[in-house]
């Protein structure tokens, strides 16, 4: 009756337990209060605990691991199959139960503290951009309701302010100007909030071996290699480059069947923010492959005889992962054939 394995399902204040012993039967059905976790996983001898790869879950695991215990979080995509009948916690928590147990599983590799604080400043510096870009929409909107047009570009935005301060015309009204004037102040607060993040950003690449390796991959700069670096912490879990650029979504949906293969669109699964600064940095390379007498240039200017430009973006993206793939699984730096 010793338990061997532990499916956790956690939540933000009440955590479902579901343990099994070595024959898979069930010995332990058990709801938690937040603050009673760690007391009692410290009662219970080492044994393997599975979770699932959600908010929280590597604070939780750090934390867990600490105990002596076996901590695997696996993604929520793969704990669904296992769930039986009806979803609540008991049945999650039982499904997390049987999946951290099936050797064909994949599973998540545990971040640390160092690693999930890089990250922090990508998101935060993703959420800023976004709202910039708001700003800029509503300002240029409701600046052109008086008739002022600005070109596009966000550098452009700096002449409807200095307009909007100056008013030489006299086509604005008091009113008018004080309410735009808040967004314009509140755009160059942005702006200096998102280059103060920026240069964060190129400390930590410059205190991290890996990411500095990852930058000499062309198409890969300095926010998608820290990226990179911050959340593939164990490129182990991955066979091949191949499975990587799969795991970021950079493949072919595949519905296929009876030996017929039907391929569509790619399956954007996996982490969007990685995919979308791979598939940036690869539309960069386009913009100069013209000038450039490389193997890959050549391979780059072959596909856009016949290819859209973007689906050529999407395939030198899935090339650059593979190459982040076995830089990360190999050591080394960047090689130009």
């Amino acid at each position: 009756m010793e338990i061997t394995t532990i499916g956790i399902d956690i939540a933000k204040s009440v955590f479902q337990f579901h343990g099994v012993d070595a024959a898979g039967q069930t010995v332990l059905q058990k709801k938690l209060r937040r603050n009673a976790v760690l007391d009692t996983l410290a009662k219970l001898p080492p044994c393997l605990i599975g979770m699932e790869a959600c908010a929280t879950s590597h604070h939780w695991a750090r934390e867990i691991t600490e105990l002596g215990h076996d901590v695997r979080l696996i993604p929520p995509a793969y704990v669904k199959p296992y769930v039986k009948r009806q979803k609540n916690d008991a049945a999650d928590a039982e499904a997390i139960c049987e999946a951290v147990t099936r050797p064909n599983m994949h599973f998540v590799a545990i971040k640390s503290v160092d690693q999930q604080a890089a990250m922090m400043l990508h998101r935060v510096r993703d959420l800023l951009v976004r709202q910039r870009t708001m700003l800029i929409n509503a300002l240029r909107a409701h600046m052109a309701e008086l008739g002022i047009i600005a070109p596009q570009r966000p550098q452009n935005v700096l002449g409807l302010i200095q307009q909007l301060e100056e008013d030489s015309n006299g086509g604005i009204t008091e009113v008018a100007r004080s309410a735009l004037l808040s967004l314009a102040d509140q755009l160059i607060r942005l702006t200096q909030e998102i280059r103060a993040l920026d240069r964060k950003i190129l400390e930590w690449h410059r205190s991290s071996e890996t990411s500095q390796r990852l930058a000499t991959i062309p198409g890969v700069g300095v926010l998608t290699a820290t990226a990179m670096a911050a959340s593939v912490t164990d490129p182990s879990l991955f066979r091949s480059g191949r499975q990587f650029a799969a795991f970021l979504g950079l493949v072919p949906r595949q519905n296929s069947s009876g030996g017929k293969e039907r391929l569509g669109r790619i399956t954007k699964m996996g982490d969007g923010y990685l995919r979308k600064l791979l598939v940036v940095g690869a539309t960069a390379i386009l913009r100069r492959v013209a000038d450039t007498q490389t193997r890959t240039a050549n391979w780059i200017r072959s596909l856009l005889e016949r290819k859209a430009p973007r689906l050529v973006s999407v395939a030198m993206a899935n090339k650059s992962a593979r190459i982040v793939w076995a830089l990360l699984a190999r050591g080394g730096t960047y090689r130009a054939a």
